[in-house]
């Protein structure tokens, strides 16, 4: 196995202003995130979210914002742990 593959569905995001590993299924295993500076999170309201169960192989789920490299703005995006 590849290490590179290890990673593959993570990434290192400025979540609500600090860089967090993000990743797309909860068994991955989350990469070590070098230290960066994100951009100063704006004021906002979060998203009223309707009830959801998180998915399997995970308890709890919330709103949070994520910053875009492309757009250079921060989303809201809801973040499952």
């Amino acid at each position: 196995m590849q290490v590179g593959m290890l990673y593959s569905a993570c990434e290192c995001m400025c979540v609500n202003g600090h860089v967090e590993a993000v990743c797309q299924k909860s068994y991955e295993v989350r990469p070590v995130c070098t230290p960066r500076v994100c951009p100063i999170t704006p004021p906002s309201i979060a998203p009223i979210e309707s009830p959801q169960l998180p998915p399997l192989g995970t308890t709890s789920c919330h709103q949070a914002q994520v910053y875009n490299e492309y757009t250079r703005q921060y989303e809201w995006q809801r973040i499952c742990q």
